[in-house]
């Protein structure tokens, strides 16, 4: 077996390990459920947000068995109305409970309903934003809004773009509450709580706020690239927790439960996040706060909290704090944007995950490329083109090795003939050829193992990112975040039918017309070489293309798009760089050659012929 095919077949082998070991323990996630389900009744009672420094006291939030629409019924709203959000914010408890993003739906369908963000305690998956303060001295713990409070709605009658609301409630022992709410054209919602003391003496207060996600959601992908659960920045530092890991922390004596918690964080943000949506908490600058995530088994509830630091509120003053809360889709623009406007790495709270070096950027050419072109299908091979333009020198490199490997190979036949059974002999005959023809044998492997990482960091962008969510390219590939629409049982999407699920061992079986090219397009990529004259290697070569092409079926349909574009592009390289150093394919030879199935008395009988002619 000569340098080049040892290498060939390596880094092909290699590909194969890497990407076989994937799909089988980690196989492609089914497809995205909607996120509005059947109502059932609401967890049980949730304890709220531990004692702040100064023995700050813990209201309690009480649940009821009521659905959704008996939720927001119950209790009296105020209607939240943007270009981009639709919803209302509860006057019990001053919540941010009912919220929906007009700009997406649960599926494809043009009625399919739009996506749910947050819903009211007492519905199925309960998971809203709570803002309150924790009693200190001088207060009451009855004598601060608690989740139960019921505000009164003191200016302003829809919450919109420019249009704030603001809530009031009077203890009635001296002190008025205020709560100001506004939101901007996106997802992102500004809240300035206020107190005046009208007593005679001061009080003490510490402010927070809450994210309460009720039991762990039922609609997590659970997929191995994928982070589901709280996400963090504190000064600089981010971190991910698994649902488990909360649910699994020890108990903090100071929180009074199970708690992960960093304090005195200088800036930041924490709260929770699944595939495309989160909900975030972030303290105003300036503002030193703890922050937690805490777990209450009792109830099945989560949290993540921010506490900032107790205030002291003289008789006869006004104190106020101001924080924002995310409540949205993580798009890219949106989010570096807020990070611009002083939201310390917003843009993390995408999982770019290990190879984010690679992740950012491809995705950052991407999104500038789909800008462009208006086309996320065309743009991912726009991007393939670059990528293979970027990689150009090291490829040429290559297959102009790959090419005086051929012009060598008369020499090397002679060297083995010479050597017979005697492998090292061989192998320093080949070397000192190598060193004089000024070929190196490594150089072939090289751009296959390159492609390793990318294609596992496009495949991380292409599952992670929103912009590729139901993302269009032409006729049945309405969604490239999604595997192929297509199939034999619908002729490839010229028949109204639909496919077999993507998870289904009839998807597996009956593939759609990407998967196809892709086998195709690497079966005629290896038909520029002459099959290999060892039966392994012949065996290996012949079914590699088919059981990638099956392998790949059940994955995004824009990564498969990426591989055809790549390996379209690496054969019209290799062609032309090959035919350039005097070496003409025998493309379509080598394809007949393919079909040509000789006899193996034949065989046997050359080699004893050809060994005698030495």
């Amino acid at each position: 077996m000569d340098e080049q095919n040892k290498n060939l077949i390596l880094a092909t082998a290699l590909s194969f390990v890497v990407i076989l070991a994937w799909f089988v323990l980690f196989p492609p996630p089914e497809a995205e459920a909607p996120l509005e389900g059947d109502l059932t009744p609401a967890a049980q009672n949730e304890a709220a947000v531990p004692a702040a420094p100064a023995d700050a006291a813990a209201p309690n939030l009480q649940s009821s068995d009521t659905t959704v629409t008996d939720s927001i019924a119950d209790a009296p709203r105020v209607v939240i109305e943007t270009p981009r959000l639709t919803g209302s914010v509860s006057l019990t408890g001053g919540r941010i409970d009912d919220l929906r993003l007009k700009d997406y739906r649960t599926t494809l369908d043009e009625d399919a309903p739009i996506v749910t963000m947050l819903s009211p305690q007492g519905t199925v998956d309960a998971y809203y934003a709570l803002q309150g303060w924790a009693a200190g001295n001088g207060i009451a713990p009855d004598a601060v809004p608690g989740p139960d409070t019921p505000w009164a709605l003191t200016a302003g009658e829809t919450l919109g773009v420019d249009s704030p609301i603001t809530l009031s409630w009077d203890n009635g022992v001296g002190q008025t509450f205020g709560r100001t709410i506004a939101v901007d054209k996106d997802y992102m919602f500004t809240l300035t709580q206020s107190v005046t003391n009208n007593g005679d003496a001061p009080v003490t207060l510490a402010p927070y706020g809450m994210i309460v996600q009720h039991t762990e959601p039922d609609d997590l992908k659970n997929f191995f690239i994928l982070h589901e659960g709280a996400v963090a920045i504190a000064d600089g530092e981010l971190a991910e927790t698994d649902w488990d890991d909360i649910a699994e922390a020890e108990v903090n004596p100071t929180w009074g439960r199970q708690a992960i918690v960093k304090e005195d964080v200088a800036e930041g943000w924490i709260g929770f996040t699944d595939h495309f949506w989160q909900a975030i908490l972030i303290p105003g600058g300036g503002q030193t706060f703890d922050q937690a995530l805490t777990y209450e088994p009792r109830s099945d509830v989560y949290r993540a909290v921010t506490r900032l630091p107790t205030q002291s509120v003289a008789a006869g003053t006004t104190a106020s704090v101001e924080t924002q809360f995310f409540a949205g889709a993580k798009e890219w623009a949106i989010l570096r944007d807020y990070e611009s406007k002083g939201v310390t790495k917003f843009i993390d709270s995408i999982d770019w995950g290990w190879f984010f070096f690679l992740t950012k950027p491809i995705f950052w050419l991407l999104h500038e490329l789909n800008k462009l072109i208006g086309n996320m299908g065309w743009a991912i091979i726009g991007l393939t083109l670059i990528i293979k333009a970027i990689l150009f020198p090291l490829a040429y490199k290559s297959y102009v090795s790959m090419a005086k490997m051929k012009e060598l190979q008369p020499q090397m036949e002679k060297l083995k003939e010479a050597a017979g059974d005697d492998r090292q002999k061989m192998q320093q005959g080949m070397m000192e050829l190598y060193k004089k023809e000024k070929v190196n044998p490594a150089a072939g492997c090289l751009p296959i193992l390159l492609q390793i990482p990318i294609f596992f960091s496009l495949y991380k962008v292409i599952f992670v990112t929103i912009e590729l969510r139901h993302s269009p390219w032409f006729g049945p590939f309405q969604d490239l975040s999604a595997p192929d629409p297509t199939s034999i049982i619908n002729l490839w999407g010229l028949l109204p039918n639909a496919a077999p699920e993507p998870t289904s061992f009839m998807a597996l079986i009956f593939i759609g017309i990407l998967p196809l090219l892709l086998g195709i397009s690497m079966w005629l990529q290896q038909k520029l070489n002459p099959a290999p004259t060892d039966p392994t290697q012949q065996m290996i070569f012949a079914w590699m293309p088919w059981v990638f092409m099956f392998m790949l079926g059940g994955f995004a349909s824009g990564l498969v798009v990426y591989w055809i574009a790549n390996n379209t592009i690496t054969f019209t390289q290799q062609y032309l760089i090959m035919r350039s150093q005097g070496y003409k394919p025998d493309l379509l030879g080598n394809i007949r050659s393919s079909f040509k199935r000789k006899p193996k008395a034949a065989n046997d009988a050359k080699a004893p012929a050809k060994k005698g002619g030495k």
